[in-house]
């Protein structure tokens, strides 16, 4: 049976003035019913474009290439403007990055989402059915929510307010990007919580986006690791959280601190550097400049993504050749 979301080689490539940007380079996903698929990665690693890849929201000057982009046994690449209105927000949902953003200031709450509803699922845009999923996505007193504007709720409530539009909307595909982004831990907490008892019980595919780790540990089903535009290790969430086979995905689980262990004037684990600018074509591996492990082998051009051992894939030539540099753990520098 085909994922319901599935995609291959997909690349993304934009025009600069300091040459050819590549934010995506040949990406691989795929995402079952009732899967929850967490895209991890620090910012600029191409996660949030991979995410607007998906619903053709690619900015104008960007060039997408791929062998394939397939919903449901539905080609998305080359839909038109009409066709995609058939797609978005009716079968696959988007949560956006900023909660403080997402809804026009100038109207009230329930005439924004009953706008959005009525367009995808007239059905569900009774203010009855409405307030009734507010409720269920724990928003206290939905009817008074619902009369007021945007600048009177908190982050956490505009947030809630996203999910219950996106699930009014009954789609078959979710994308939470960065869900918790500008939310306190105990907010993040029931976000996260949230979305998946909801996913759990409307057997929704669910794409989650961060930078942490940490955040998705609790939910996702898979993990994919991204940098530099490259998908660089991948499979279950289990067996990549507890055996990371990648330095890259080894550095944030460092960066994580350990509660009862990492003391106040301990210093805080980090990756030294920064995500490379993707300009040009690779000439070595994509984490080469930030890698503890590295060796001379891995200055002979890009990587290829193997897979180890079923259901794991990693983009390292040190875990291919066997290297005892795979078995070494980056340990920490101080700042």
């Amino acid at each position: 049976m085909a994922p319901l979301l599935d995609i291959r080689s997909l690349r993304i490539s934009i025009p600069t003035h300091g040459g050819l940007l590549h934010p995506v380079r040949g990406v691989d996903l795929s995402v079952e019913r009732g899967e929850t698929l967490a895209i991890v990665g620090e910012s600029g690693c191409g996660k949030s474009m991979t995410a607007q890849a998906i619903l053709g929201l690619l900015p104008r000057n960007a060039r997408l290439s791929a062998e394939r982009v397939d919903f449901d046994g539905t080609s998305l690449l080359n839909l038109s403007t009409r066709q995609w209105r058939k797609i978005r927000g009716r079968r696959i949902a988007m949560i956006f990055q900023d909660p403080m953003t997402a809804f026009d200031p100038c109207y009230r709450m329930g005439d924004q989402i009953a706008e959005i509803v009525r367009w995808h699922r007239p059905e569900s845009a009774n203010p009855r059915v409405i307030a009734d999923m507010l409720a269920r996505v724990g928003i206290a007193a939905p009817d008074d929510r619902l009369g007021q504007y945007p600048h009177q709720l908190s982050g956490g409530l505009r947030q809630r307010m996203m999910i219950a539009t996106a699930l009014l909307c009954r789609p078959d595909l979710i994308i939470a990007d960065e869900p918790t982004t500008a939310l306190d831990v105990t907010i993040q907490t029931q976000i996260l919580k949230l979305l998946a008892d909801l996913q759990k019980e409307t057997s929704v595919g669910l794409v989650v986006i961060t930078h942490d780790l940490g955040v998705v540990a609790g939910i996702a089903d898979r993990i994919a690791v991204m940098y530099g535009g490259e998908v660089v290790e991948a499979g279950a969430a289990d067996a990549v959280l507890g055996d990371p086979r990648h330095p890259y995905t080894r550095g944030l689980l460092g960066c994580i601190p350990t509660p009862g262990e990492t003391g106040r004037r301990k210093t805080l684990g980090y990756i030294p550097g920064v995500v490379p600018r993707p300009i040009g074509e690779l000439s070595a591996c994509n984490f080469l400049e930030r890698c503890a492990c590295a060796e001379a082998i891995c200055r002979e051009g890009p990587v290829a993504l193997i897979t180890p051992s079923e259901g794991r894939a990693v983009r390292c030539r040190l875990v291919e050749g066997g290297s005892r540099a795979q078995e070494r753990r980056r340990e920490v520098q101080p700042a």
